[in-house]
């Protein structure tokens, strides 16, 4: 295992540290994404029962994803940064926001998710897999 992915919010009131490595890690175009990032897609890393240390009070938002699965966007209240996503029916998972790591070149895409809502004039790496929905083992 590397060094732990450390990270937070803009202002630094809500952090986290997590001492495991990714399970997946995705560039996602679907329009929930597209309208909390302000761009094209969100860059996320998945981890797996990684019992994340938490610091700060997020803010919580949550909503039905395309699967219809309830997911909770952990917020900055002062400062509105989104950092981090779980999800009701899968709570080993906790998903981190890429920028909102303290390094954010630890970041490595595998795939792109939601593409059939892909824009036209946002440019994700062309070489990574791309699925219209997200991928079935996931």
């Amino acid at each position: 295992m590397s060094k732990p992915y450390t990270g937070g919010c803009a202002c630094g009131a809500v952090r986290y540290e997590i001492a495991a490595e990714p399970v997946f890690s995705n560039d996602c175009q679907c329009r929930d994404c597209q309208r909390r990032s302000g761009t094209g897609h969100g860059s996320y890393m998945t981890f797996a029962g990684a019992n994340p240390k938490l610091s700060g009070e997020a803010k919580l938002w949550a909503l039905a994803g395309d699967s219809a699965n309830i997911k909770s966007h952990g917020f900055c209240p002062t400062c509105g940064s989104p950092v981090y996503l779980t999800f009701a029916t899968m709570p080993e998972l906790f998903t981190i926001h890429a920028a909102s790591l303290d390094d954010p070149n630890r970041y490595v895409p595998q795939v792109v998710t939601y593409a059939m809502r892909a824009l036209p004039w946002d440019h994700v790496d062309p070489a990574l897999p791309k699925f219209d929905k997200m991928p079935p083992d996931m």
